[in-house]
Order: C-alpha cells, then structure tokens, then sequence
C-alpha cells in the first residue's frame, strides 16, 4: 500500500493540464468490440482503472498497440469468448467497475456476455438493474447466479424497443446505447442520461455507421444497422479533474491557469465553485484562477444558506460533492452539501473534523460546513483514502494544512488521477510518494 507524504500550507502557481475523461474512456474502450476493423482513441488518462480495462480487453483478444502516450489502436477481429469462462477473467472484472460496460458491445455483435460484480469505490449501493432492464427490453435473457454474483445475458438476435429507463444512469444508457446500435429495428430510449461522455460516445458511434438521433436531450432514437467500422475518436479533458483544480486553487490561495478545458462541456462546474466564491475567468478555452486570500460563499436572494447538491445533467455531477465540500471549510459563510446519489460517500468527513474544519454530518446524505474564512488553517493528521473522489478531496485539504499530513491507501487516487502527485509539485507542492 503506497502512502502520501505532504507538507501543506505552500502557494502553487503555473499552468496544469487536466487528463483525459477517466468516465468517458470507460465507455469509449469498450465500444471498440462492437467492430472487427481498427479504432484509434487519444487522449486516454494513464490511471489505474483506465489500465486495467485495457488489459482485460487485451486478454479478451482485443489487438491493442500505443501509438503515442496517450494514444491506442485496438482492434478486436479476434474476441475469444472462451475468455469469459476463466478466473482470470473474473477477477479482472470484479477489480474495476469499468469492467461493466462490455456488457452491451459483447451481447450486441456475439449475442453473450457474461461479467462478475464489478468493484469500484465503497460509496453506497451501486445497482445494475437500468442496464440489464434494458438488455432485456431489447430481447436479451438475463441471468444472474447469486451464490457466484455472476451476470449473463444472451440473445440470438436483438430487437429495437420503447423503454424508459428507470434512472438517468450514465453507464446505464452507454450499455443499452452500444446493444442497439445492432439491434433490428428502432430503439428509443426515454430518461437517457446525456452526460457529455454519453455524448461523446453517440459521436463516436454515428461515424462508425451508426444511426443515432436526439444527441445531446434524454430520448435517444436509435436505428440498428448490420454492422459498424472503424473510427478515430479523442476523449474531452476530465471535468473531474478540471473542478478537482478550481478547489485545490482556492484551498492553497494559488494562482493556477487550468488549460484546455473544452469549457462549453463544464456545465454548472465552474458556477458552482463560483458560487464557493472562486474566482475565475475564461481565457479562450483555458481557466485562470487568480490567489485569494480569502474568498466568501454566496447566499440565495432572501439571504437563505447555499445548498450545493448533485443532479443528472447538466446539474453538477456528484463526483464533485466531495471537492466542493472541502473547499467549502476555508470559505467565509456557511453552506448545506447535499449529496443524494451515494449514502456513503460523505462518511469521509471524520477525517476533516479531525483536521479542525466545522462540518455537522446531518446524516448519511448531507452534511453543513461552517467556513474558516482562511483564519485556522487546517492542520495535518494521518488519514486513509476511502475513494477516489474522497481522496482527492483529502489532498486538497492536505495541501492546504498547516504541517505534515500522511495519505494512506493513494492507489484510490491513482485509479482516477493521472500522476497527481507530479503534476503537483511542478506547480510547488510538496508530495511525496512513500
């Protein structure tokens, strides 16, 4: 188990280029099953999960060859689904939960597709029944071995379908999205989440020869077609990470450019943090973040307290909450954080107790930050990542406190962040991997 050594309380300073979209690569590496000719994908994130997944396509038969660093061929003309009946596989599938989002392109183009319990992060109830509803919608027998947590799905031929999903689940609706695109007939998915991956992922398919309409809304049309091609497709910078930047800007009062953004993809993430009272501006497709000493959280109209709360699309992402709850504690004002997707994922707000932020745990779902106003500096401790998105969160606080802070557990933040602690000392923190 690795560890972070930070000495907080130092200014950054520079230009810092956020990755590529870990939520998008894992949607976008697994549609190249559904085409036996070559797809080249760029800026892919060189992070633990993104990893994992294409090693588990490779060992599935998929050709894969890195062009650049941040650059793959695949092409999958010889899946082995014999593959799919061994350990090997089923561990690599319950490592990621990633490894979920094979399921739509394997039942698509082979009719089978079976997986683990995929893993991922400890921050509540994470169910697949929107995709395998759905799987069924479009003809798919569905079967799940409950001692073993083993899923199957098969189908000797898929039929489009009217189906309007349960949630507007992102994986959900890439899964669905990538069996219809070879279904017979017409597809329509209605409460289609429409996330800027999902997006992104409809492009990728359309010049590939799929026929797919409503872009961009929640009703998705799809026409199946007999079969795709090949296709080159670049992944958006990680919007994650762009918001994971604005908070560590305004924790450490840095000047920070954050470039390349592709900011019209953001949605409310750069108003939200505004409304943390960040300041920013918009430099062509860059993001500059000026030092603050202080900076003050703003109210609703009648002066009510500020409820930061995740939504679908183009609501704030729930990946953030966790950021913008520690940015929060060195705010002047007070702010409710709600989040309402993950029961778990605020538990990690011990750890900032601990550290002397003011935060009240109202219950799993919510919890009320008293801002510092910058005048106690947060103070380090030994502390454990939980997840990726609270570990992040975690380092923020930590390069923001006064003294030395130990990380534990930091391959939760290496599944998601590309080289963090590099990037960040370039910039003049002090982190140091042990």
């Amino acid at each position: 188990m690795a560890s972070f050594e930070v000495i907080g309380g130092n200014k950054l300073k520079g230009d810092i280029y956020p990755q590529g979209a870990k939520n998008e690569a894992l949607q976008i590496l697994c549609a190249v099953l559904l085409t036996a000719e070559p797809v080249t994908i760029s800026n892919v994130p060189d992070i633990r999960d993104v990893n994992k997944l294409i090693e588990l396509l490779h060992d599935l038969g998929v050709s894969v060859s890195k062009t650049a660093p941040d650059t793959y061929v695949f092409q999958a003309d010889k899946v082995n689904l014999d593959y799919l009946e061994t350990e090997q596989y089923i561990e690599q599938g319950r490592a990621i939960r990633g490894s979920v989002m094979i399921v739509g392109p394997m039942l698509s183009r082979f009719g089978i597709a079976k997986m683990p319990k995929p893993g991922g992060d400890k921050i509540g109830r994470r169910r697949l029944d929107t995709h395998f509803i759905g799987l069924e919608r479009l003809g798919a027998s569905f079967n799940y071995d409950t001692p073993d947590s083993f899923y199957s799905v098969t189908a000797d031929k898929l039929h489009g379908a009217y189906m309007l999903l349960d949630e507007a689940s992102v994986t959900g609706t890439a899964n669905i999205l990538m069996a219809a695109v070879l279904a017979e007939g017409i597809t329509t998915i209605y409460n289609a989440a429409c996330e800027p991956y999902v997006q992104q992922l409809c492009r990728m398919l359309n010049r590939m020869g799929a026929k797919i309409s409503g872009v961009g809304s929640n009703l998705l049309t799809i026409e199946g077609v007999e079969k795709l091609g090949g296709t080159e497709h670049t992944m958006l910078p990680d919007m994650i990470e762009i918001g994971s930047f604005m908070g560590l800007a305004a924790m450490t009062g840095s000047e920070i450019t954050i470039k390349n953004c592709k900011i019209p993809e953001l949605g409310l993430i750069p108003e939200t943090f505004q409304r943390l009272g960040v300041k920013m501006e918009f430099r062509g497709d860059d993001i500059y973040i000026p030092e603050m000493d202080h900076y003050e959280v703003d109210t609703y109209i009648d002066g009510s307290i500020l409820n930061v709360s995740d939504h679908t699309w183009p609501g704030l992402t729930p990946d953030l909450l966790s950021v913008a709850l520690v940015t929060a504690t060195q705010a002047k004002g007070t702010v409710l954080i709600h989040q309402k997707m993950f029961e778990s994922r605020l538990f990690f707000v011990d750890k900032l107790i601990d550290m002397g932020a003011q935060i009240i745990l109202c219950d799993p779902h919510r919890a009320t930050v008293i801002g510092l106003n910058n005048e106690i500096p947060l103070r380090g401790i030994r502390m454990t990542s939980p997840d990726i998105r609270a570990g992040v969160a975690l380092l923020i606080a930590a390069l923001s406190a006064k003294g030395k802070s130990i990380i534990d557990n930091v391959e939760q933040i290496d599944r998601g962040y590309q080289n963090i602690d590099g990037r960040l000392n370039a910039l003049g923190a002090q982190i140091r991997r042990i």
